[in-house]
């Protein structure tokens, strides 16, 4: 087979949020972008569906507010949890600014779905589906000139350009091939992902139960829960030695509005295990290439924030680079630039989920009798105004980032 061979500004490689919204944000600017992403389509259940104000308020300054408002998403203005001793309003985000005082309930396909339909209107964007990054170019000096692909058919696929972004996610192919090795800070705990049907007149929203040992996130998406069921790090192969009858008595137990209908889980492959990692690089770049979103910093599914993590990662990237870019004076060192904007937010996330981690989740975990909420949470309840920080802590992040 033939070698396709394209020529670009900036290769993107993996069209996740991270990824899209920068080839989106570069085309829009009149850089070229040619973006890879290794399946055929945006339909993969069990990712990130928060869509946060932070990541609203980008949208609206693109001018997509009315256009993500038209999708099958659900506006939260909470997120509730309930423990032995009762049910707590854990942050209320109608006390943020509006219009965007809610988080958006959306699956992530929709999401994307929607940003590359606007991205291929640009003329400077390509798009190359169930394409596969599998290395980098390199000059005789060694820097990075591009990526090396498999295309659909088998064949070789070589993308020459000036920059060269990983944003492949948090098992990063294009970060190994740099060289480039992140600092792991560990999780407590792993999460089991599965679905089970709605129906009319169970609770809605996005819900959080906890009992001894356990925790399950629920996920209204209208006819179905969307469930996360949370597991002591590597608990997997216990858990499957309980017995599929043993771990739906345990959903049930955990949210009993559904026992009626954990039958519905009947085989193992219907479980998709998410490996929590919490970690991040110390250097973002090398010469011709830089990580961003998750291949920089992958974050625990605590808050919910990844996705909107790297929206930002994306925006930042391409206010900072893109002018440069289209100039053609793109230097080395102005890689750093997005580091040096990014790493601060990142830090502070981070510290807060590990937190989180280590007090609330590992606590749970490791309970074998009745779980009471922490008093922070009794403290909320008493005077509600103090859910407005949380709120605001998840919903628009340290250092928000906006749209030139």
């Amino acid at each position: 087979m033939a070698e396709r061979e394209l020529r670009a500004r900036v290769c993107v490689v993996g069209s996740g949020p991270a990824g899209l919204m920068l080839a989106y944000l570069l085309a829009r600017q009149g850089v070229e972008v040619v973006l890879l992403e290794k399946h055929a389509d945006f339909f993969r259940d069990f990712r990130g569906d928060t869509i946060h104000p932070s990541t609203l308020d980008v949208l609206d300054e693109l001018g997509l507010g009315e256009a993500i408002a038209k999708l099958p998403g659900r506006r939260e203005p909470g997120v509730a949890v309930s423990f032995d001793d009762g049910t707590y309003q854990v942050g209320d985000f109608t006390r943020l600014r509006k219009p965007h005082n809610y988080l958006l309930i959306l699956p992530q396909w929709d999401f994307l779905d929607l940003l590359a339909a606007e991205a291929a209107k640009l003329p400077g964007f390509t798009l190359l589906r169930s394409t596969e990054a599998v290395d980098v170019l390199r000059d005789e000096t060694g820097r990075v000139t591009g990526v090396a692909a498999v295309g659909p058919d088998g064949a070789a696929v070589r993308v020459s350009a000036e920059l060269t972004v990983a944003c492949d996610g948090r098992s990063s192919v294009i970060r190994d091939k740099l060289g480039l090795t992140p600092v792991d800070f560990g999780a407590p705990m792993d999460v089991l992902w599965f679905r089970i049907s709605r129906e009319s007149g169970d609770p809605e929203g996005l819900l959080g139960r906890v009992g001894p040992g356990a925790l399950l996130v629920m996920i209204d998406r209208h006819d179905y829960y969307q469930c996360g069921y949370v597991i002591p790090k590597g608990g997997y192969a216990r858990v499957q030695a309980e017995g599929l009858d043993g771990f739906r008595r345990r959903v049930a137990g955990l949210a009993p509005m559904v026992a009626r209908r954990v039958g519905e889980i009947t085989s193992w492959d219907q479980l998709h295990l998410l490996t929590v990692q919490v970690n991040r690089l110390e250097t973002w770049h090398v010469p011709g290439a830089l990580c961003i979103g998750d291949a920089a910093h992958a974050m625990s599914p605590v808050g919910g924030v990844g996705v909107n993590l790297a929206v930002q990662d994306a925006v930042a990237t391409a206010r900072l680079l893109g002018p440069k870019l289209r100039a053609g004076r793109l230097r080395t060192e102005d890689l750093d630039l997005v580091r040096k904007r990014r790493m601060f937010p990142t830090r502070v996330t981070q510290r807060a989920q590990r937190v989180a981690q280590s007090r609330l989740v590992g606590a749970v975990l490791r309970a074998d009798a009745p779980i009471k909420a922490p008093g922070v949470l009794k403290l909320f309840q008493r005077f509600p105004v103090l859910q407005a920080v949380p709120a605001r802590l998840v919903g628009r992040g340290v250092r928000p980032e906006h749209v030139a």
